[in-house]
């Protein structure tokens, strides 16, 4: 009887995992594994990244926070190039030459002998081309009425990656060393690499009337696009500014070391791809603007929720829920495609996320100066702004609402 309740249970479960996939066609789902494997291997080395660079490298934080730069402008203006790319080429090759951009950074970090040599690897580090393709393969290949839960779940395939990734490369670092974990992260860079190749390429018209009355609706959405490009580098920008913070007050206020910051991290990345994909699936049955809200909502909330525990428990809960501010740039792309016209999605999505990076590059230094006053000053900043967005979010609905009334 007991096993018959045990199967009837798992047999539950995998039905409801078939559910969250079944927005997902045969090249989407390839794109997810592809995704998946990728952060599993970048995972590996990401998180120890700075300690090897301090310790190995001779990097003092003011070089840190130089080479970290560098990466951040890299992500802010490679957008444009690759909004570009998009209109001209195949975004199925544009995805795969992203990746082996991606090849040489490892092997860099390994022959490096001091941390001035890691330029070229910080730059394509940043390097974020594919960016507007992978947008418009994913608009133009999922299921219109499926397109939230389809940008959220290829986004939670990168979270995934990263929940057991960062323990296992550490394990492995002090095993086998950190040059070892450098080329294990390439091995699985050139499988996520592989993968892509088996995806068929869409096929987009791009004739002389199609792109007329393409740019034609682009004007009647123009307003609307920019607006939201705009909304969601105000999401950007709050978010990242306290983010490189909270481990820093879990080291500085609650003393916490280093492993269970790691362990808390792992249900930030937990509750980024969970929660993130149920999000997606909410956004999708009452639509973009009840999503966005959530994650302002659990963004708020988690923010002052961890400054008043230190209860580790608790506080992994708490991390759940703070993973939701990753989800605002999944819908960001879902809805900047949503409004663009096919032939134009690149380009709009490209300067949608040239907006949110441009504004991910001053956030953490304001931040810093912030923290500096008192510790709590970057989460009250972000919890406060979230609340000021959601309000405006929340107006902004209602008047919609009011001008179709009327």
């Amino acid at each position: 009887m007991n096993d018959d309740i045990v199967c009837g249970e798992l047999q539950e479960k995998l039905k409801e995992l078939r559910g969250l996939f079944e927005g997902l066609n045969r090249d989407l789902k390839l794109l997810f594994v592809s995704n998946l494997t990728g952060a599993f291997g970048d995972g590996l080395y990401a998180y120890l990244l700075p300690v090897y660079i301090q310790t190995v490298l001779h990097a003092d934080p003011a070089d840190m926070g130089f080479l970290y730069t560098v990466l951040t402008l890299s992500a802010a203006l490679t957008p444009i190039l690759g909004g570009y790319l998009a209109e001209k080429y195949d975004w199925k090759k544009i995805m795969i030459f992203a990746w082996i951009l991606w090849f040489p950074i490892p092997v860099i970090f390994s022959l490096a002998t001091d941390w001035t040599m890691l330029f070229p690897a910080m730059f394509l580090y940043g390097c974020f081309i594919s960016g507007p393709s992978t947008t418009a393969y994913i608009a133009s290949t999922a299921r219109k009425d499926r397109i939230n839960s389809a940008f959220t779940m290829i986004s939670s395939a990168w979270w995934m990656g990263y929940i057991f990734s960062p323990g296992i490369g550490g394990y492995l670092a002090i095993e086998i060393g950190m040059k070892a974990v450098f080329y294990l992260a390439l091995i699985f860079y050139v499988l996520a690499t592989l993968i892509l190749f088996f995806i068929r390429s869409p096929k987009v018209r791009k004739d002389r009337r199609n792109l007329r009355i393409e740019s034609s609706d682009t004007r009647v959405n123009r307003r609307a696009i920019i607006g939201w490009a705009l909304f969601f580098a105000s999401i950007m920008f709050f978010n990242v500014l306290m983010r490189p913070f909270v481990p820093t007050f879990l080291r500085d206020i609650y003393r916490f070391n280093e492993f269970w910051i790691g362990v808390l991290g792992s249900f930030t990345f937990t509750g980024s791809a969970i929660l993130g994909m149920w999000i997606g699936r909410i956004g999708d049955k009452f639509g973009n603007k009840t999503a966005v809200s959530l994650c302002l909502v659990f963004t708020a909330f988690s923010l002052t929720a961890f400054q008043f525990t230190s209860d580790l428990m608790l506080l992994a809960v708490i991390f759940l829920f703070m993973g939701t501010n990753y989800t605002p740039w999944a819908l960001m792309n879902a809805t900047i495609s949503s409004l663009s016209p096919e032939s134009l999605r690149g380009r709009w999505v490209a300067v949608s996320q040239t907006a949110s990076m441009s504004a991910a590059f001053f956030a953490p230094y304001l931040g810093g100066i912030l923290y500096e006053m008192s510790p709590t000053y970057p989460f009250l900043a972000t919890t406060i702004g979230s609340l000021i967005l959601l309000a405006l979010l929340f107006f902004y609905s209602f008047y919609v609402k009011f001008q179709q009334k009327s």
